[in-house]
């Protein structure tokens, strides 16, 4: 199949084009670096010219309320309209775990409104809801810091490694469109502030890690399992203890 990846020259959609080429797809990585701009729908319709699925792993540059609204609500209504054009077959989207969960969080609330406009385009579709990938960690814990003070929620955390996210990913876009979404994680779930702490000293980090009932997480408190998949959800295979970014 013709399966263009949008946002794939980033992190995951640089690794979910090379597995679909590895599983003998043609995978198109689409993004401002390779002419495709969905936010002004430059180079869309060539891009899409003969595809049978996309997936959309793009992600807003800013994570300022108004902005991440407008680049999720706009670059996926032109993507949509760009499908609807072509006949494509089936839109992928990844999204996040607990979008519905935390309505105070603005990155939650804008990729919420991303999914109702692909559940209501018409168009054949499936999401996947990703925990935090492990390559985030050292970002959460630098946007987690007070003082020198690693301030961190005693809730549930379970983290995936971006090649088990990659492979879901692709595993659900080759298959038939879900008309719904499936939530994919880590092989292991921790209490979050025992995770950073670990994690922080693996990397050699002197920073403290404190645990605080009201810490936020980019800007909002959560609750015990808003970060955490429900029953069913599929586990990736790489623990964190194993994965190479793992190291000072």
């Amino acid at each position: 199949m013709k399966i263009v990846v949008i946002g794939g020259t980033g992190l995951i959609g640089s690794k979910l084009v090379a597995w679909l080429e590895e599983q003998g797809h043609e995978a198109v990585a689409a993004s401002p670096k390779t002419g495709v701009n969905t936010l002004t729908g430059e180079g869309l319709a060539e891009a899409l010219a003969g595809a049978h699925v996309v997936i959309d792993v793009s992600n807003s540059p800013s994570f300022e309320a108004a902005e991440v609204r407008r680049f999720f609500e706009t670059s996926t209504g032109n993507l949509l309209t760009a499908e609807a054009t072509e006949g494509v077959g089936h839109h992928v989207a990844l999204s996040v775990v607990g979008t519905g969960r935390t309505p105070t969080n603005d990155y939650f609330t804008a990729k919420r409104a991303q999914e109702q406009l692909i559940e209501n385009s018409g168009i054949p579709f499936s999401i996947v809801h990703a925990t935090q990938f492990f390559e985030f960690v050292r970002g959460i814990a630098d946007e987690s810091t007070q003082d020198g003070q690693v301030r961190i929620a005693p809730v549930l955390f379970q983290p995936i490694a971006g090649d088990d996210v990659a492979e879901a990913v692709g595993r659900v876009a080759v298959g038939t469109p879900l008309n719904g979404g499936v939530e994919v994680a880590g092989p292991e779930q921790y209490r979050m502030d025992e995770f950073f702490r670990e994690a922080l000293a693996s990397y050699g980090d002197p920073r403290e890690v404190v645990t605080d009932p009201h810490a936020r997480y980019f800007g909002t408190e959560v609750t015990e399992r808003a970060l955490v998949p429900g029953e069913g959800a599929a586990l990736g295979r790489i623990r964190y203890q194993d994965w190479p970014g793992n190291k000072p």
